[in-house]
């Protein structure tokens, strides 16, 4: 009996994304004692089918917390925003919840042991989107001297979801954390704080973005016990773009001591000519390897 399990979502408009994501799990011997569960947000009967035989379950994914229907608009995928706090419900029978957006992929084995080393006695295993190189890490609009308007994705989220301004403004400079990447034990209190944010969230809120600002408040607010793990475990793509390390062959951190990447996150898109590389496999952009030669790569899995 697998213990613990590595959950993701797609539609069938990301579902090549989601079987590279599979691909990149599989491919490492340690995967074996690990299920791979999988919630279905718009898959067809032939995607799933295909999945099946990789996968250990698959399951619709639902609307855990009702949401008007001129706010989903058709996009079923937004499932994702609120399915993701209720991952027992769908598969109760693991100890240990790792999830991985289906539009990331596992570079290195070590970083999913570190998430699941993370959620230890309740504890939320998840990555701050905050690091060396990063030069912006929130918006702020100067208007005179010293006024500004804060523009911060945390805050401009809070203030949209009217959780009230004491809460958005110890949020509005706190490091953002992405949801893309996570771990928590099933019976963590992790699971009911985050559920009961989000349902406060999404009542005023847009749903995208409403279960990483629900996370956030659990966090930062309802001080929920949490083990930061390196930015190398979640790398956004589009916040910061890795080096190369021909030797290796693998994508590495950009600044010393170049870190293997664990988990590249493709988030917001990699864009060249109109042209989202999440979308179109065939869109590459200039990386530096490591001796500072320019080369043409995709941030895709490629085995």
């Amino acid at each position: 009996m697998k213990k613990n399990v590595i959950v993701s979502l797609a539609d069938a408009n990301y579902f090549p994304l989601l079987e590279e994501l599979v691909e990149s799990i599989k491919r490492f011997k340690e995967s074996d004692n690990i299920a791979i569960c999988i919630l279905d947000a718009g898959l067809t009967q032939e995607q799933k089918n295909k999945l099946l035989n990789k996968v250990d379950e698959i399951k619709s994914a639902e609307w855990d917390i009702e949401v008007p229907d001129h706010k989903v608009k058709g996009k079923e995928w937004l499932k994702s925003q609120v399915s993701r706090a209720f991952l027992p419900k769908y598969f109760p029978n693991y100890e240990k919840y790792l999830w991985i957006d289906c539009d990331a992929w596992v570079n290195d084995w070590h970083c999913v042991e570190l998430y699941f080393k993370a959620c230890d006695n309740g504890k939320l295993g998840i990555t701050q989107t905050i690091g060396p190189g990063y030069k912006i890490t929130s918006k702020v609009n100067w208007l005179v001297g010293k006024l500004a308007i804060v523009k911060s994705q945390n805050f401009k989220h809070a203030v949209k979801s009217k959780i009230g301004y004491d809460k958005a403004r110890k949020l509005a400079f706190a490091p953002h954390i992405n949801i893309g990447v996570f771990s928590l034990e099933k019976n963590s209190k992790g699971w009911s704080s985050w559920q009961n944010n989000l349902s406060k969230t999404l009542k005023a809120g847009n749903i995208f973005g409403s279960e990483g600002l629900a996370i956030n408040i659990s966090v930062y607010i309802d001080d929920l016990e949490t083990e930061f793990l390196p930015l190398n475990c979640n790398w956004i793509t589009s916040n910061l773009l890795p080096k190369y390390d021909e030797q290796q062959k693998t994508f590495v951190e950009p600044y010393l001591p170049n870190y293997k990447i664990g988990i590249m996150h493709l988030a917001a898109g990699i864009w060249k000519d109109g042209k989202d590389m999440r979308v179109d496999k065939d869109v590459k952009i200039k990386i530096e390897n490591l001796n500072k030669i320019t080369t043409l790569k995709s941030l895709r899995y490629n085995n």
